[in-house]
């Protein structure tokens, strides 16, 4: 037994958390077996992790900190550098002035703690957590690095891989500096791109600042912070990645779009990617493009049984349109695909307006608008009618030209999809009105507007019951008598969902059908807000409304509707 086990047994016993009687038959098998008495204690479960914790705290005369109740501040963060706190398993809970309380989960280490305390060139206060949470918020606060990324990372700054002279032997002149040995950049840039497809990411940002350059993944929704590649790379990295997506790595002063097809795991994927020059550098963007979000049914989009019925019905019907409605990023393109491919049979004619096309779908005609030869949006549409189709779909109405072309071809017996960049459903009329539309062609022409925002979804595998507050009832318009049957969850965080309780987005939504007495009333051109009451006397229910019931099954939490429908006061 190793003399650390032995102040900690003492501590132990003095504290009452353990006994004699409970030691003396485990002290002969921690000698033979070689393994620790603390750690058998702790494996038969005879006392526990925040035991020793606290243990170690009095012995030490500090304070233990329980990390998970603390929420720490990005200048207090910012006071250990992220390879700091990783090597050392530190992490900073104040400061004030040149000291910094830092918890670690073993004070006994003073070589460590008085390298760190030269490293950050700081006086340092003792805290003791434990070893788990500090794992924890390393990932939290400063990324997680135990992927490809990091290590590939780690490799290449390890190497020392170094930046030749632009001109020079494997440099690309003015068009950007690259590294002599390109390989590892490769490497990395295919690694980023796999690392992020694995993790569900749906975009990826490299973004250059003035001293780093900070690489993020949008996992369902949300922005997470990488490990960062050193600065010096990053040129190369951005040529790189120019010179995949088909740019022109000569031009730094405007903005260029491409694209990059690549295989992931035997699937191929496409990514969109946009390069906007900045302050620092050029930042790039990529939309990862999965086809398999395609193949979503309507239940999967977030619809539950009575609210599919109703769009089925919608997007069954002959001629029309039918108008998706929300916010960049709030899944309208998603709805309209998996809307194309519900109907996509052999004796209907669709074809499809982009800009751009983001998914190739079998059996439907895409057409990509192109302004520099004048093929826009009105006027892919007014050729395209002349093909004949049974349904059409346009990226988005933008104009009045887009607007009343669209229009036309609904009343002359094609079905016609679209979005617009609305808060609600109601709001779409006003839009289309504002724009230039007559009002009887807005009444005569719309079968149906749809309003959507995405919401996390609770993670099947650490989901577990949780009794919401009277402050989230209220917010989401719940009457706390009628919660008798409800299933209210919340995710506990397990390695499904990188610990935190989400995986994978569904929609919330608010279908307004357009009937004889909403026709008189856009006829009218009452104001929005009068329109909105009457389609709820009508049937129509809010977002907030549909979130509360998805709520009340188990599918989402309280705080993710209440974020995504921060708008819908009703």
């Amino acid at each position: 037994m190793s003399a650390k086990d032995d102040y900690l047994i003492d501590l132990l016993l003095d504290m009452g958390q353990v006994t004699e009687e409970q030691i003396a038959p485990l002290r002969e098998e921690a000698l033979s077996s070689g393994e620790g008495l603390i750690h058998l204690l702790l494996a038969k479960k005879v006392i526990r992790p925040i035991d020793v914790a606290q243990a170690k705290a009095a012995h030490f005369g500090v304070e233990y900190v329980n990390l998970t109740e603390i929420r720490l501040t990005d200048d207090v963060i910012a006071s250990i550098p992220r390879h700091v706190a990783k090597r050392y398993r530190a992490i900073p809970v104040s400061k004030h002035g040149n000291t910094i309380a830092v918890a670690v989960s073993d004070p006994s280490d003073l070589d460590a703690i008085d390298s760190l305390q030269r490293t950050v060139n700081a006086d340092i206060e003792l805290r003791v957590a434990l070893d788990d949470e500090i794992e924890a918020a390393l990932k939290k606060y400063y990324g997680a690095d135990d992927n490809e990324v990091g290590k590939m990372i780690q490799d290449i700054t390890e190497g020392e891989v170094e930046v030749a002279a632009p001109g020079g032997k494997g440099g690309l002149g003015d068009a950007g500096e690259t590294v002599e040995a390109d390989a590892p950049i490769i490497k990395l840039v295919n690694t980023i791109i796999v690392e992020a497809f694995k993790s569900r990411a749906s975009d990826i940002h490299l973004e250059p600042l003035s001293k780093t350059f900070r690489v993020r993944y949008r996992i369902d929704g949300v922005l997470h912070e990488m490990k960062s590649p050193p600065k010096r790379l990053q040129a190369a990295i951005i040529s790189r990645l120019k010179i995949q997506s088909n740019m022109s790595i000569a031009e730094r002063r405007i903005p260029q779009d491409g694209r990059i097809q690549t295989q992931v795991g035997g699937k191929l994927i496409d990514l969109r990617v946009s390069c906007l020059p900045t302050n620092h550098g050029e930042s790039i963007v990529m939309r990862i493009l999965d086809k398999e979000g395609l193949k979503l049914g309507l239940p999967e989009l977030g619809f539950l049984t009575d609210d599919q019925q109703t769009f089925e019905r919608l997007i069954g019907l002959p001629d029309g349109i039918l108008l998706v409605t929300g916010p960049t990023g709030s899944g309208k393109t998603t709805t309209l695909y998996s809307c194309l491919n519900f109907i996509n049979r052999p004796d209907r004619k669709i074809i499809t307006v982009e800009d751009p096309v983001e998914y190739l779908l079998a059996g439907i005609n895409q057409v990509q608008v192109s302004e520099i030869v004048g093929l826009t949006f009105a006027a892919a549409l007014r050729s395209m009618l002349r093909q004949a189709p049974n349904v059409v779909m346009l990226g988005e109405i933008r104009d009045l030209e887009t607007a009343s072309i669209a229009i036309n071809a609904s009343l002359t017996g094609h079905l016609v999809f679209s979005t617009l960049h609305t808060n609600d459903a109601p709001g779409a009329v006003t839009r289309l009105i504002d724009i230039g539309v007559k009002p009887f062609l807005v009444a005569s022409s719309t079968r149906a507007l749809m309003a959507q925002r995405l919401v996390r979804k609770i993670c099947k595998h650490c989901a577990a019951p949780v009794v919401p507050t009277d402050t989230e009832l209220r917010a989401l318009g719940i009457d706390p008598s009628k919660i008798a049957g409800a299933n209210f969850m919340k995710g506990k965080g397990c390695h499904n969902c990188n610990k935190n309780g989400y995986r994978g987005r569904f929609g919330v939504f608010e279908i307004f059908v357009i009937d004889d007495e909403a026709r008189k009333l856009i006829y009218d051109r009452v104001p929005s807000s009068v329109l909105r009451t009457r389609a709820r006397e009508m049937g129509m229910r809010t977002l907030r409304e549909d979130g509360a019931r998805k709520v009340m099954a188990g599918m989402t939490t309280a705080e993710e509707v209440i974020r995504a429908t921060t708008g819908d006061t009703e």
